[in-house]
């Protein structure tokens, strides 16, 4: 198994306001250097274990959708997800908020789950070959929007 990759900051936000943020899949492309958002899937309306959406991505002119199930929903501690693509595979991310003096402080984190072949075929689809580091740079970018986002509500 791949070695997680993550990124905290603090924000001065309420914990629930920054659950609120993240879990709201039409506004993640807001943040997010590659995120576009995503749309809940078969009759799901909002963050809840074993929700399903379509999430959309992009880098320059290549974009692509992936399969998405939601593994925790518990506000306003935690979000995370499955993701899949073409019945594959593809990783684990997690954001985890825990409350402080001034707020709270956020962990995103990214596992890839993908197979070599998988790999490859992503380094073609995006053309992103170290995926852990690309991702590293985009969560500190995504997390930086979000603080922004969160500290003006």
């Amino acid at each position: 198994m791949a070695q997680p990759v993550s990124v905290s900051t603090d924000i001065a936000a309420d914990p629930k306001i920054v659950y609120d943020l993240v879990s709201d899949l039409a506004r993640m492309g807001e943040w997010s250097p590659e995120n576009c958002g995503g749309k809940w899937k078969g009759g799901a309306s909002g963050p809840a274990v074993g929700a399903k959406f379509k999430g959309r991505n992009k880098i320059g002119w290549r974009r692509w959708s992936t399969d998405v199930v939601v593994t925790e929903a518990s506000a306003p501690e935690s979000f995370a997800f499955r993701v899949s693509a073409l019945g594959m595979p593809v990783a684990e991310w997690a954001y985890r908020i825990t409350p402080s003096g001034s707020g709270c402080t956020v962990t995103e984190t990214y596992t890839d789950s993908r197979s070599g072949l998988l790999k490859k075929v992503g380094t073609v689809l995006t053309g992103v070959g170290d995926r852990d580091t690309h991702n590293q740079g985009c969560m500190q970018t995504t997390l930086a929007n979000l603080k922004k986002a969160a500290e003006a509500n």
